[in-house]
């Protein structure tokens, strides 16, 4: 486990620039985006104990993908293209739900069993004999980490999930989040008519809490640090204040928060928050523990989406705990909305020049850099001529590699 007390080591000298004012409207640059970055990372779909029974599915859908996470009649977790291989059909249809033996298709009554497999199609004498793991389902890579089902829409060389977040293993554990249960019976998402990496650059530092976030400021503002992006994977670690709070939220929670007998003295009275690139996040509070994430909708509009999740033994306090810990993430949420919005009006002003980062944003640097290096053409100052993006993209992916 990391010291709590780690600081983050900031070079002597390092570009204080950001990203250039283009990538947050570029349409060709999304849709690379969309293929390198969405499809072939590890995307958090939900938990294992969203599905605690045989039959149970969470659907999932993100850039034009969409996945089932179906737990079968062995047990096992997987997850499939949530699309019937008749006529593309969806053959789940609600966010989350049952089935008893099989998902059916709604379109034709085309039938899956619980491991993928082709059933039967409707009618089956009007068409040739289909071999059931042929056209079953297309599997979607799945693994579970702590509890979390994660997918990965194409094969990429990404490292497993497992060892992108190898450094915060111990700590995570300390929290028992395998064995959490749902808080509430599904996802919350909204969406917001900014750029998807202005949501991500917003939370990658605190530097802005005490101005812009009154809550988390009155919390934990004191002793709040970031450690930068690294190997796909960060930290963000909030130590609360001395002293009972000024807002009627943060007073009260403090007063109320349980103690954990299997948390460490440093985490009884602190919030943490482990991310992963390029768009989660993973946050541990001692009552409960929360899941959040962004996904663009278009260059211009970003979906947010996450849930909540509690102890199994949660008792009154603790469920008390868990309700004013939620009201100062939803004021959080909300002023972070205005930041990103503002930030991306900013960008097509003919009076931005672009961005100056404190050493206190470094994290947003950090984010920068594993951006370019998995899509170099964002290192461009300006937007490559119309049609040509990818391709420049892959030349400046050869050079590097050269």
């Amino acid at each position: 486990m990391r010291n709590s007390l780690e600081k983050l080591e900031i070079p002597g000298k390092w570009d204080r620039s950001g990203l250039p004012a283009w990538t947050y409207f570029s349409k060709e640059l999304l849709d690379l985006e969309t293929e390198v970055l969405f499809r072939r990372h590890w995307q958090l779909a939900c938990h294992q104990n969203d599905l605690p029974e045989r039959g149970n599915y969470v659907c999932f859908d993100l850039c034009g993908e969409r996945a089932v996470i179906l737990r079968g009649e062995d047990g096992v977790v997987r997850a499939f293209h949530n699309v019937c291989r008749h006529r593309g059909s969806r053959v789940a249809i609600k966010t989350k739900g049952q089935c008893r033996s099989a998902l059916v298709c709604p379109f034709h009554g085309w039938s899956y069993n619980l491991d993928g497999t082709l059933r039967s199609p409707a009618r089956p004498a009007s068409l040739p004999k289909l071999d059931p793991v042929e056209f079953g389902l297309k599997p979607v890579d799945c693994e579970i980490w702590m509890g979390f089902v994660f997918v990965r829409f194409k094969e990429s060389d990404q490292p497993s999930v497992r060892e992108i977040m190898k450094p915060f293993e111990a700590e995570a554990a300390l929290y028992e989040p395998a064995d959490m249960v749902p808080a509430y019976r599904g996802f919350w998402k909204s969406e917001t008519a900014v750029n998807w990496k202005a949501v991500r650059d917003v939370d990658n530092e605190g530097y802005h809490v005490p101005m812009a976030h009154p809550g988390l400021q009155d919390l934990y503002g004191h002793g709040y640090f970031d450690e930068a992006l690294s190997g796909g994977a960060n930290r963000s670690f909030g130590p609360f204040n001395a002293g009972p709070g000024r807002t009627w939220s943060v007073r009260n929670y403090k007063k109320i928060v349980p103690d954990r007998p299997k948390l460490p003295e440093s985490h009884k009275r602190a919030w943490v928050y482990l991310g992963m690139f390029p768009n989660t996040v993973i946050a541990f509070y001692p009552e409960s523990m929360m899941f959040y994430q962004e996904f663009p909708v278009s260059a211009g509009v970003t979906l947010q989406r996450g849930a909540t999740y509690r102890y199994k033994d949660e008792t009154r306090q603790m469920r008390l705990a868990r309700y004013l810990s939620t009201r100062i993430d939803r004021s959080t949420l909300k002023e972070d909305v205005q930041l990103t919005i503002w930030s991306c009006e900013a960008a097509k002003s003919s009076g931005f020049d672009g961005i100056l980062l404190s050493d206190l944003e470094y994290g947003v640097r950090s984010f920068h850099d594993h951006l370019r290096e998995v899509l170099p053409v964002m290192s461009c100052d300006s937007e490559p001529a119309a049609g040509t993006l990818a391709r420049v993209n892959d030349e400046m992916a050869m050079c590097d590699v050269a």
